[in-house]
């Protein structure tokens, strides 16, 4: 069985009931989540030896974190424990014309406050076959940047493969710093996922015939970009986007296209009634690493991972609780929702 492992800060995730705004809550509900902590869970629902590696805090709030993700079957000996605090997001569940809200409450989270020598990076990569982290992660703080880098070049050296959702996020770095710092460790990037508007933001390289507000996307745009992203950095083998159509908060086309250097693979699309986004993406790039670790062909690979994002959709929580069997029967054209008896 393959070992990944995937690096990066989780969450605790406070939330209205149902669709109260904030303003309107008197209690709020709790969840974990956060990217790498979400593929990590997708995975280990599809049967994989994943582990989740994050620095949390040595009281409570962090072993409750830490039995939650052990509860899914993600490995947690990778965890190192200290510092002061786990950071916090609330979540604002959008519906029709009102789009979800993310107020973050993260500054000085034990994860962002890590030292360049509280993981044993040869320790942490040993044996192991697949790294995942996101832009969100080296975005958590300079000290971040500076460990995701050494990871980075550590995997390499060792033969790891590697893969990166550029989950670009303005309320923790600005674009410059973000084109600054990505540019390099996306140098170490086999696999790079990325949607409708983080290629622009990371690079400045933006698709044409798109509209984002409007709902409209197109395809070859997309293809235009990922050319020019390998082009820029010679070491990625796929470059995978998912086509996000947001006719509401509550209704959306969802599909994506993987790429190499020689070919465009395109996913059918689905009409998604949302029950909640968040962890979308994530649960997309699980689906493709699921998919290449387990030698699917490329279009199996992007049917598998967009149906296996399709089904989060519709999960609440960060995490996509989906099997191998029900993200396969999806994709093979199962979506009928009928009751299961």
């Amino acid at each position: 069985m393959a070992k990944i492992i995937t690096v990066g800060e989780i969450m605790m995730r406070l939330q209205p009931a149902g669709y109260k705004r904030i303003m309107q809550a008197d209690s709020f509900d709790i969840v974990f989540g956060g990217g790498e902590a979400n593929v990590a869970v997708s995975l280990a629902q599809y049967g994989e030896d994943v582990a989740f590696v994050t620095k949390l805090p040595s009281n409570a709030l962090g072993d409750k974190c830490v039995k939650e993700l052990k509860g899914w079957g993600v490995d947690t000996s990778k965890i190192v424990r200290g510092g002061n605090r786990i950071g916090i997001y609330f979540c604002e569940k959008g519906c029709s014309q009102r789009g979800s809200n993310v107020i973050y409450d993260r500054a000085g989270s034990s994860i962002a406050e890590v030292g360049e020598d509280d993981f044993d990076i040869d320790a942490m990569l040993d044996g192991v076959e697949w790294l995942h982290w996101t832009g969100i992660t080296p975005a958590i703080s300079d000290n971040m940047a500076k460990l995701t880098a050494k990871i980075l070049k550590a995997a390499k050296q060792k033969g790891v493969r590697v893969s990166c959702d550029l989950n670009y996020r303005k309320k923790l770095w600005s674009k410059q710093k973000a084109n600054e710092v990505m540019s390099e460790l996306v140098k170490y990037v086999d696999v790079l996922i990325s949607n409708e508007e983080d290629s622009k933001d990371v690079f400045g390289i933006e698709a044409d015939g798109t509209d984002i507000n409007a709902g409209v996307i197109s395809a070859k745009g997309y293809e235009s970009i990922g050319k020019q992203l390998m082009a820029k950095f010679p070491n990625i083998k796929y470059v995978a986007f998912t086509l996000r159509e947001s006719i509401s908060a509550s209704r959306n086309g969802w599909s994506a296209i993987l790429m190499d250097a020689k070919k465009v693979y395109s996913s059918k699309k689905y009409m998604i009634d949302i029950v909640d986004r968040v962890g979308g993406g994530d649960s997309f790039g699980a689906g493709l690493i699921y998919s290449f670790i387990n030698n699917m062909s490329a279009q199996e690979s992007i049917e598998f991972a967009v149906a296996a994002s399709c089904l989060k959709h519709t999960v609440e929580g960060d995490f996509n609780i989906a099997s191998v069997d029900e993200v396969k029967k999806l994709a093979g054209g199962d979506g009928s929702g009928r009751v299961q008896r």
